[in-house]
């Protein structure tokens, strides 16, 4: 009686990248063969069946060094070179952008993990890669949490992530720990890179790291006593003579520039109020939680309707900004330009025409 086999000797582990891409994507091994036909891979069935299985158990017994990256460059058991233990982190803790855009500022709990089955259905991401890519979250989470130090460094040095990848999950911590909210029907235009880019902004200016980079939590919980101090900003528009000279000022020096000087000046006041009266709230968590319906509802949406460009925005948050400066009375200097710069930075990228 003959027994067949199929043997695979070899000193460096093999590992193509096409096939970890459809173990990553949540292929079976069967679908993954298929597709490896169809993508024109000119082998015997049978042998390239023993082949993606092969590598797809080589796959598996990787996949706990993976959920701790530096334990990959120290284990014997796989010879892999450095140049391909890096390809293999990167694509491992990569996400899908309508994934993430999902589960975006929401509590990275059991009771999510529970609603992916809708995730995958409503993204098409299968639903194995939905699990994997929420626990790559998950796990981030919950090891950077306890960490001192800035937040996007502690992420590269802990999971050998590259720069913009550890972006992108500081991002997604940073919102999972203010729960955010991003998914009423008004900001469902807004990508996953809109509001990472708005999470840059804010964990450099308004987190208790852009003061002390060694403060606990420091890149993830906002400064409460920024937070506090924002209410003095309130003096902008309770304050009538104040108010009416920031008008004055802020339109002399918008005019011959815009051709909706005349939608500015009436809207004034009323745009005014809706981004002071934003930053008086965010002491509360609820108003925090808001922020970015506030700003679409409050200023946004005002402008879109009267036909501002990105031009007319970028120009009246620049005036409108340096303006404060000049009144008399206002003595909020270092708190308004901490909060303005961060309120203009997010409102241009959140501003699609």
């Amino acid at each position: 009686m003959s027994v067949e086999l199929d043997v695979f000797v070899g000193n460096t582990t093999i590992m193509d990248k096409e096939v970890y891409q459809l173990w990553l994507n949540g292929y079976t091994v069967n679908d993954a063969v298929t597709l490896r036909i169809e993508g024109g891979v000119m082998e015997e069935c049978e042998v390239l069946l023993s082949d993606t299985m092969d590598q797809y158990r080589t796959f598996q017994m990787c996949e706990r060094l993976l959920h701790h990256p530096a334990k990959l460059a120290n284990q014997l058991l796989f010879q892999i070179p450095p140049d391909r233990q890096a390809m293999l982190i990167e694509r491992y803790y990569a996400f899908d952008d309508l994934f993430v855009r999902e589960v975006l500022g929401k509590k990275l709990s059991k009771g999510t993990k529970k609603d992916l089955d809708d995730v995958s259905s409503k993204t098409g991401v299968m639903l194995k890669s939905c699990r994997r890519q929420f626990d790559n979250f998950k796990r981030v989470f919950k090891v950077v949490e306890e960490l001192k130090g800035p937040l996007v460094e502690n992420i590269r040095q802990h999971f050998l992530l590259p720069d913009q990848l550890a972006r992108d999950y500081a991002a997604i911590v940073f919102f999972a720990n203010n729960r955010f909210e991003t998914g009423k029907k008004k900001l469902l235009y807004l990508t996953f890179q809109d509001f990472a880019f708005c999470a840059g902004q804010l964990i450099n200016n308004w987190t208790l790291g852009a003061v002390d980079n060694m403060m606990e939590d420091m890149d993830v919980d906002l400064d409460k006593e920024f937070l506090q101090d924002l209410k003095d900003l309130k003096i902008l528009i309770t304050d009538k003579d104040l108010l009416d000279q920031h008008k004055s000022l802020v339109c002399t020096a918008l005019r011959g520039k815009t051709n909706v000087l005349n939608e500015m000046e009436a809207n004034f006041k009323n745009l005014s109020r809706g981004l002071v009266n934003i930053a008086a709230k965010l002491i509360n968590a609820k108003d925090v939680r808001d922020f970015f319906i506030d700003l679409v509802e409050k200023f946004i949406e005002p402008c879109r309707s009267d036909k501002w460009t990105s031009v007319d925005v970028n120009l009246y948050l620049t005036h409108y900004t340096n303006s404060a400066h000049i009144l008399d009375t206002f003595k909020h200097h270092s708190v308004w330009t901490r909060y303005m710069g961060v309120i203009k930075s997010c409102i241009l990228k959140m501003y699609h025409e």
